[in-house]
């Protein structure tokens, strides 16, 4: 009988500390999963970075490093520091220390930062890759250290920065300013509901070696994207630009985000299935203003044909810039522009003659983007659903009963063995009862 007891005990004790074991592993897993979901970092296909407590750091546009940091704080809160002082001025704001981060939204080609001073920090991942700060209620200093191979200068009332084959503007929308601090990073000052913003493009290098020689003797410099990156900064800058839009293909899927520019503006981007883009705008600013969207051919169709309607009426299309801010209190118009640098894209100007809560939808001349293709083809049943590349029909037959999806990846296979059972009784536990049995009947004989 005590043996039996014994053995009996042990197989008790043995078994909780197979199931205390898988249970301390099961909540470390869970752990892990929690403390990867949470992470304060962004990694787009153009812009990605970390919110590292209380600055931006490893901010890297096109796979280069644009700033090793960006700090934002209130210029209230600021001047109460040690290395700022009521009398700062912008050449000497340095080390700024920022307010807390924290990464309060993102998507495929779209992030937002929330600052405990009020600020918000914004980045749109399109092939112009764009970093805003909106101060909010409260006037906002900021810093932005660059990052080893980068060059700041000043032109007039924005920064220029150089980094590799990029290069990007910054600019203030509102009241506000930025230069260049006496350590050559980036400083600036907002006003509240005042705007800084920085766009980015590529191979910014060998356009100024193609465009500088062309033969005719004469420096030209800049070729067209630079020329629209200019006209799109000035809009920016004197307050005729409402939004930034992209749209294009991330992992497969279309997307479509964009970011607005001043503090009472709010700008919403969607692309739907039959390859239209849908843009809404509200702004209690009365005065029209532009929409630039980048926009791919493979999302919405040719552009050269495109269609413009705002707010469901036909909008009028310009051929001149000049002409299409004639739209401002009068009718809304838009402009197309290919850039024979950015193959498979245009901007679409989208001209708002004035303001309250608008939409515009831009349609190009067939339909677009290869996630609508399987829904537009006629096969009406699983391809739709479960977006695989024609592959349905196998899953149809095996997924329900062998624990395989449409896909045929093996995933509910290994979750029936693990995740939908008590923690700690599996084989283990099993062999523990084999050797019970067994010694239960060597006592018994």
């Amino acid at each position: 009988m005590n043996r039996l007891t014994t053995i009996l005990v042990t197989a008790v004790l043995v078994t909780g500390l197979f199931a205390t074991v898988a249970g301390t592993a099961a909540a470390t897993d869970a752990t892990e999963s929690n403390a990867t979901a949470q992470s304060e970092a962004y990694a787009g296909t153009n812009v990605s970075f970390e919110a590292d407590g209380s600055q931006l750091t490893d901010v890297e546009l096109g796979g280069e490093e644009a700033f090793s940091s960006v700090a934002v704080n209130s210029q209230s809160e600021a001047e109460t520091g040690a290395d700022v002082g009521a009398d700062v001025s912008l050449e000497t704001l340095v080390d700024l220390e920022g307010a807390g981060l924290s990464l309060a939204a993102e998507t495929s080609a779209s992030a937002e930062v929330e600052s405990e001073s009020g600020a918000t920090m914004s980045a749109l991942d399109g092939s112009s890759s764009v970093v805003s700060v909106d101060a909010g209620n409260e006037s906002q200093f900021v810093e932005a250290e660059l990052g080893s191979d980068a060059e700041a200068s000043e032109e007039g009332d924005r920064v220029v920065v150089e980094t590799g084959d990029r290069d990007g503007t910054f600019v203030v929308v509102g009241d506000g300013e930025v230069t260049v601090n006496e350590e050559g990073d980036v400083a600036a000052d907002l006003e509240e509901n005042s705007s800084l913003v920085f766009r980015s493009s590529g191979d910014g290098g060998e356009d100024d070696e193609d465009d500088g020689d062309d033969g005719d003797g004469d420096d030209d410099g800049e070729g067209e994207g630079d020329e629209n990156a200019e006209y799109e900064e000035s809009l920016i800058a004197d307050g005729n630009a409402v939004a930034d839009v992209y749209v294009g293909d991330r992992d497969g899927e279309t997307v479509a985000e964009a970011v607005d520019y001043g503090g009472e503006t709010s700008a919403e981007a969607a692309h739907d299935a039959e390859g239209r883009v849908e843009l809404t705008v509200d702004r209690t600013v009365h005065e029209g203003a532009i929409a630039i969207a980048t926009v791919s051919e493979e999302a919405v169709g040719n552009l050269e044909d495109a269609e413009v309607t705002v707010d469901g009426e036909a909008a009028a299309e310009a051929s001149s810039h000049s002409e299409l801010e004639g739209a401002f209190g009068e009718e809304p118009r838009y402009m197309v522009v290919q850039d024979a640098e950015a193959q498979g894209e245009a901007t679409v100007y989208v001209a708002f003659d004035h303001f309250s809560t608008r939409s515009a939808t831009i349609d190009g001349g067939d339909d677009g983007g290869s996630d609508d293709s399987t829904a537009d083809d006629g096969d009406d049943t699983d391809e739709s659903d479960d977006g695989d590349d024609g592959d349905a029909d196998d899953g149809d037959d095996t997924g329900d009963e062998d624990g395989t999806d449409a896909d045929g990846n093996d995933d509910g296979g290994e979750s029936d063995g693990t995740d939908d059972e008590m923690p700690g009784f599996g084989v283990g536990v099993a062999v523990i009862a084999i050797s019970v049995a067994a010694a239960l009947a060597r006592v018994r004989t």
